[in-house]
């Protein structure tokens, strides 16, 4: 029988992977990162970030919306965008823009970060910088400022149909604008229609009331997001045939709208079987825009995308030791681990978010099927279901034998929902986290972005100190 934890993965999926290997000591390997070594270097709980991944994943996407094109002989330019609330961190803008992208940004402080880029030479005024979110006072005046300051190719997305009068009281000069469409939902939705963005139905009206002989705004891009992100089924591209109908529309009574934005929503890789065909989706994306806009008889627009959880993702990962194991009745095996899912992988909790999970170390030896625990006091603290279907399977606990997991692509927004560098549930520590970068020789260098929180930490916060 074949009863080892490797046999168990290799029987189950097609492994090695390109980001996933095991060694001769049967350790993990993530990309170049030897992951037991780095535990051991380092210590658990740890957090980390690949670098080398954020620019590849942006290089991919650039490629695969060049190829579209070329195919389908589409006469319009790319712009990729990163979406900054995915992950905020300034080692994560500076090597996302190393790529010679743009920014989506969602609130007033999301502005501060583009001031402090473009001081220190990341971003220039030519940098596109989109505007999404629902605005007031604080970053309507931010984003204000910056237009004055001369930053031409920033551009607000409205949301609401006070918008426009916010925005430009108090500007000097014309701006460019977009529309977001308020989207229809998927019908297991609890709610028919997206809080965000303009009704379809309601854009041409709005452009002809409010926008047309408006002399203080360009109409330049329509925005189109679906909650759900860009997949191949009939709901999406339903939705995109109804997006495409409303930017012809436009299109037609208003000359300066040149640019379609396909907001976010690219999938990454949540467990060993994921298989997304990026290449296929992007063509026929590129296709139906060009089929609708040559039937038409309207030049095609300019994409614009906005990608976040793609760009940062598959970058990140968590690392854990399994301190103990409790056997609550005859088939329960509790692994408890040295940290806490509700703190440092919220998502999991939160929305029953699934992750590449896979130990570390002891690929030989038998495995087991368990369940994993977090340190606080929490019932919803675990994490109980993987790709084997609402089981996990992990080599057997034994206590001479420390046993190491990981959790990896998990470099969207797990830091800012679990509050970073703040308050954690029942004050479970936030790990040290590491900056993993490759030099000019290929080789991996490694830099504690954060030490581990202490109780000092916590005690200053609270007010006893």
């Amino acid at each position: 029988m074949n009863t080892k934890y490797i046999d168990l993965i290799n029987q189950t999926f097609d492994f090695p992977q390109e980001e996933f290997k095991v060694d001769s000591k049967k350790q993990l390997h993530f990309h170049d990162i030897n992951t037991m070594e780095l535990a051991e270097k380092f210590g658990t709980p740890l957090k980390f970030t690949y670098l080398p991944k954020i620019s590849e994943n942006i290089q991919n996407a650039k490629g695969w919306f060049k190829e579209a094109m070329r195919k389908n002989k589409y006469k319009a330019k790319y712009h990729y965008c990163y979406c900054t609330k995915s992950s905020h961190f300034k080692h994560v803008l500076e090597e996302a823009l190393s790529n010679d992208i743009h920014i989506e940004t969602s609130s007033a402080v999301d502005i501060d970060i583009v001031e402090n880029l473009k001081k220190s030479g990341k971003i220039s005024d030519k940098t596109f910088i989109l505007c999404n979110g629902f605005k007031r006072d604080e970053y309507i005046q931010k984003i204000q400022v910056l237009v004055n300051g001369g930053h031409k190719n920033c551009i607000p997305i409205i949301d609401n149909y006070e918008e426009i009068d916010l925005l430009t009281n108090g500007l000097r000069k014309k701006i460019n604008i977009g529309i977001r469409i308020a989207s229809e939902e998927e019908p297991k939705f609890e709610f028919y229609t997206s809080r965000l963005g303009i009704g379809y139905k309601n854009i041409v009206d709005f452009y002809r009331r409010d926008i047309k002989e408006n002399k203080k705004v360009n109409l330049k891009m329509l925005h189109f997001f679906i909650n759900t992100g860009i997949k191949d089924n009939a709901y999406y591209w339903n939705e995109l045939s109804k997006c495409l109908k409303v930017y012809i529309n436009l299109k037609r009574i208003c000359p300066t709208l040149d640019s379609l934005n396909i907001g976010g929503g690219f999938p990454i890789k949540n467990s060993l079987a994921f298989d997304y065909d990026y290449q296929y989706m992007i063509d026929e994306i590129i296709s139906q825009i060009k089929i609708a806009c040559d039937e038409a008889e309207v030049k095609v627009p300019h994409i614009f995308t906005e990608f976040g959880s793609y760009t940062v993702g598959e970058s990140g990962g968590a690392l854990y030791k399994v301190l103990y194991q409790k056997k609550q009745n005859d088939r329960e095996r509790w692994n408890m681990i040295n940290s806490s899912f509700i703190t440092t992988l919220p998502d999991s909790w939160a929305i029953n978010k699934r992750f590449v999970m896979l130990p570390l170390n002891r690929w030989n030896d038998n495995y087991e099927r368990v369940l994993l625990g977090g340190l606080t006091c929490d019932s919803d603290d675990y994490y109980n279901s993987e790709q084997h279907i609402n089981a996990i399977y992990m080599p057997a606990y034994k206590e001479e034998k420390p046993l190491y997991i990981g959790f990896f692509n998990t470099g969207a927004y797990q830091e800012t929902i679990g509050g970073y560098g703040g308050l954690q549930h029942c004050l479970i520590p936030q790990p040290k986290h590491i900056i993993i970068s490759k030099n000019d020789e290929g080789k991996l260098e490694y830099k504690v972005f954060k030490e581990k929180q202490t109780a000092s930490d916590f005690l200053k916060i609270l007010g006893y100190e």
